[in-house]
């Protein structure tokens, strides 16, 4: 059995093994793949694991040999999954693997905002510490999280863990989400999308892009925050509009965006928010902790462990 990584490079750089992949058979990985080189490097394989690399119907029909697709990422949009059923190819998913390490990226975003940590960092370098009259220099406020008010917007596993570590800061918690209130624990409240918009001095998105959410914060959700509101997004790019949430910026009537995604990355050098005031962004990393990335490797090898043993775990078609 001939296994290829199509784009192992975000998943392993080199600081942590394939062993538990590699076991199952022959294993080639390639670090990058171009759309049309797809077809050539996986032309004998049986397995293909890709991340962000698209496997679509020309892909399937010209892979004959092909008998499982495993996404390196739990999101599996990268693959014409309902196609694959069509032709028998098993796809699975790689599920709830970076739950603490996003959850982590959110509030190393929130303490970063209101710390302003890596701003003093930055100013003591350049020298006004030294040069302070006060044994203690700061020149903008900072800001205790307990009593804030946080809404997230869908809890499922990422969103229901930002909720507990929000209860361990003793921020109030509203919630947006299918769930039923009895189903949640004490400290959070089931609320209307209207009512978070209204009452939150933080909004955190922990929801999944469909056609419902695409671009949910726009100009008109923007105008109905509180003002000075900080908006979180570890989720998916395009649940925002950019250039509304750079206007708002602009305008001062958002306080603060944090996020870890854009909607095209790696972002064109024109994205508004690039170069938006009080704008603060990471490159798509929040699930990308050495823990995290391990975890994403055994769980993929069980996927195939238990896809050649006919007992397929984490299926999506």
């Amino acid at each position: 059995m001939k296994i290829v990584v199509l784009d192992g490079y975000t998943v392993n750089p080199g600081d942590i093994s394939w062993e538990e992949v590699s076991q199952f058979g022959e294993f080639v990985c390639y670090d990058r793949t171009a759309a049309e080189d797809v077809v050539e490097r996986a032309a004998d394989a049986d397995i293909i694991l890709t991340n962000k690399v698209v496997i679509g119907r020309h892909e399937m029909d010209s892979l004959p040999k092909l008998r499982y697709i495993g996404v390196l990422a739990t999101g599996y949009n990268v693959v014409d999954y309902r196609y694959a059923r069509e032709k028998g190819i098993t796809v699975t998913n790689i599920p709830a693997y970076s739950t603490d390490s996003v959850a982590q990226m959110v509030f190393a975003h929130l303490l970063n905002v209101v710390n302003g940590v890596a701003r003093y960092a930055d100013e003591n370098r350049r020298g006004c510490w030294c040069s302070s009259p006060d044994f203690s220099y700061q020149d903008v406020p900072q800001r205790e999280l307990a009593q804030m008010t946080l809404g997230i917007f869908g809890l499922g596993n990422i969103g229901m863990k930002v909720a507990e570590i929000a209860h361990a800061f003793s921020m109030e918690v509203m919630a947006v989400t299918s769930k039923g209130q009895d189903s949640l624990p004490g400290y959070v409240r089931k609320v209307t999308w209207e009512a978070m918009l209204a009452g939150c001095d933080v909004i955190s998105l922990h929801s999944p892009l469909a056609d419902d959410t695409f671009e949910i914060i726009n100009a008109d959700t923007l105008g109905r925050m509180r003002k000075g509101c900080i908006l979180m997004n570890m989720s998916r790019g395009p649940l925002v509009n950019e250039q509304d949430v750079a206007n708002a910026l602009a305008n001062g009537n958002l306080g603060v965006y944090c996020a870890d995604v854009l909607s095209i990355e790696p972002p064109r050098e024109d994205n508004p928010l690039l170069t938006a005031p009080r704008c603060y962004l990471t490159p798509h990393i929040a699930w990308a902790t050495v823990e995290a990335r391990q975890r994403l490797v055994r769980i993929c090898a069980q996927n195939i462990y238990g896809f050649v043993r006919n007992a397929p775990k984490n299926v999506i078609n």
